[in-house]
């Protein structure tokens, strides 16, 4: 099912829809009240917010009581991009709106982590303000949901854990890496490396070690030297980890399978053995630990395991839509099961 709106919201379309002036559309979306009659202010939003119009320049801290009550607000953590619709968080975003607009409710865009200043929250949430609350998309900083606990309590993080501080929607990453491992062994693998990448994060480290747990319940353990791990985790990142293991491309030793941090290190990967001349998957088979789309759009699809990232986001609507935020209310943390998705980028152990 195609992501594509049916068609392109502007100011100028709604300006249209309502019989107005695009000035006077711009204005209110903007916040600015002064000479605007108070039912045509909230016409103008209350419009914009069905239509899921979100612009830079659209203050949601200046939208009318009664749409903010029906708004969630999403914060992006530092670094992170939704811009390229096939990216994993723009998935889980996807299934973030769809849930939401199910219950009559809208997911506005308060801007990434990094940007977000103490200043700037308290501009976003002043005080008595009517948002339902906030969904958190990847990691934040400590510091950061402390500030933004200030001024909304009713918080869900996807793909992250903050043990005491908000509700959680993560996927099963030990079932997933058990997953990969215990498909590649009955293909015959022995020998495995891994390449990882966003290492700072909590979520690289859960993966790393699940993938050494799921080593060890076959009698097998990956060597040192054959797990890379960097900074970032897109597809360059990938191509790098395979080309740093130049040096030990001919050892007998070296893996016939490598496990990735996620599918764009994979796809990565897999152009970088390519271009060193290596099959995949008849030389090396390689595996993405996390589940999307963007598997499938690989040529040739790449094999991942991991919780489907739309039902990240459609699970994190529904926890927060059900949230109270009262101090005695409990935190729940949501693990939703992974699945195996064989593609053509692993195959039998060459001989």
């Amino acid at each position: 099912m195609s992501m594509r709106p049916k068609r392109r919201v502007s100011q100028q379309s709604i300006a249209r829809d309502l019989g107005i002036s695009q000035a006077l559309v711009s204005l209110a979306l903007n916040g600015r009240k002064e000479g605007i009659n108070p039912e045509t202010y909230k016409t103008i939003w209350d419009h914009a917010s069905r239509l899921g119009y979100q612009p830079k320049g659209m203050n949601p801290a200046q939208s009318p009581a009664g749409v903010r009550q029906r708004q969630v607000g999403f914060i992006l953590r530092s670094g992170l991009s939704i811009h390229n619709q096939g990216s994993y968080f723009s998935l889980v975003l996807h299934g973030l709106h769809t849930a939401l607009a199910a219950r009559g409710h809208t997911a506005v865009f308060l801007g990434a982590e990094d940007t977000l200043e103490p200043a700037r929250l308290a501009e976003l949430f002043p005080s008595g303000h009517s948002m339902r609350g906030v969904v958190l998309l990847g990691e934040v900083a400590a510091p950061f949901l402390k500030s933004l606990r200030r001024h909304e309590t009713r918080l869900v993080a996807v793909s992250a854990r903050h043990p005491g501080q908000c509700h959680s929607v993560i996927g099963n990453e030990a079932q997933a890496l058990d997953l990969l491992v215990r498909h590649l062994h009955e293909l015959g693998h022995r020998r495995f490396g891994w390449i990882g990448g966003n290492v700072g994060l909590n979520r690289h480290q859960m993966r790393f070690d699940a993938f050494h747990d799921a080593l060890r319940a076959h009698g097998l353990a990956a060597e040192e030297r054959y797990c890379v791990r960097l900074a970032q985790g897109d597809r360059a990142e990938g191509f790098e980890a395979v080309l740093s293991l130049r040096p030990h491309l001919r050892r007998k030793d070296f893996p016939t399978a490598f496990l990735c941090y996620n599918t764009l290190m994979a796809a990565g990967a897999v152009k970088a053995f390519v271009h060193e001349g290596w099959r995949v998957p008849a030389d090396v088979s390689i595996a993405g630990a996390d589940n999307s789309r963007l598997a499938a759009a690989e040529s040739p699809q790449i094999t991942v395991a991991g919780s489907d990232a739309e039902k990240l986001g459609a699970a994190a609507a529904r926890l927060l839509l059900d949230a109270t935020g009262d101090d005695e209310e409990s935190i729940n943390d949501l693990i939703l099961p992974a699945q195996l998705v064989p593609g053509g980028t692993t195959g039998p152990a060459p001989a």
